[in-house]
Formats: structure tokens, C-alpha cells, sequence
């Protein structure tokens, strides 16, 4: 629970102000008071697919990628994502994500507004969200 507590703050905090070291962004965290390390910090950072651009950490969840049916993306265990699309588009997102034929994805299963999306281990699990959001992005 403290972890999605912390990871829902980042996200926030990201969208809230321009935040370009894992350092600011802990001392917010601590003063929000949500005390994290640094490497806890650095782990979420990369499990919520944030990156920087122009100096800055944001959330790549931009509005090409939503338009185009993809709302978020979320590890779960060591070898599976969990896709959340807009209603009725999860099968689309799928196609378009096997289309891509990206080596770290062993498959994918499509519900009607979730995608279950196959991978060998955690490394490839890292590798994958990073590149469906390139995809979408």
C-alpha cells in the first residue's frame, strides 16, 4: 500500500511541477510525508515509465497515446504488464502491440478494456512497458 501510496505522489507531483533530479523529487516525497530512498525513488520512476525530457521528469502518458486507446500501464509479478485501454478498445491496442513485434513480449490477451501482456522476467517486463509507450507515444 505505501508503495502505490508513494507512486500515485510521484505521479502528481511530476504532472504538478517541473522536478529534474531523483533528489527533489524525494525531498517533495519527504515532505509530503512519504519518506523514500533514493533507489525506491529510481525503482518507481522506472515502473511508472516516467522519463525526462528537456531536464524535467514527465509522464509519458501523453495524449497520443490516449487517443489511441492506451491508458496505462502496470507491472504485475515478474512477467506480466497490465494494460488499461478505453472501453472497447483493448483488442485494437493489442494488434497494434503485436504488430510491433516487440522481442521482449512472449503474447498477449485482450479483454475488453484490459490487456494481459506476456514477458520473460522483470528485465524484459522493464524493456516492454518502455517500448509499448514508445509505440503510443
Amino acid at each position: 500500500m505505501k508503495k502505490e501510496t508513494r507512486q500515485r505522489r510521484i505521479l502528481s507531483l511530476i504532472r504538478a511541477k517541473p522536478i529534474g533530479t531523483q533528489e527533489e523529487l524525494r525531498s517533495f516525497l519527504e515532505r509530503a510525508g512519504l519518506p523514500a530512498t533514493q533507489s525506491s525513488v529510481s525503482r518507481d520512476l522506472e515502473e511508472l515509465g516516467v522519463v525526462k525530457h528537456h531536464g524535467h521528469y514527465t509522464v509519458p502518458r501523453a495524449n497520443g497515446a490516449a487517443a489511441r486507446g492506451l491508458l496505462s500501464l502496470n507491472m504485475a509479478g515478474e512477467s506480466l504488464i497490465v494494460a488499461r485501454t478505453e472501453p472497447g478498445l483493448a483488442s485494437a491496442v493489442a494488434v497494434n502491440i503485436d504488430g510491433a513485434a516487440i522481442e521482449e513480449i512472449v503474447g498477449t490477451l485482450a479483454g475488453e478494456d484490459t490487456i494481459f501482456i506476456a514477458v520473460n522476467d522483470r528485465k524484459a517486463q522493464r524493456a516492454a512497458i518502455k517500448k509499448v509507450w514508445e509505440l503510443f507515444g
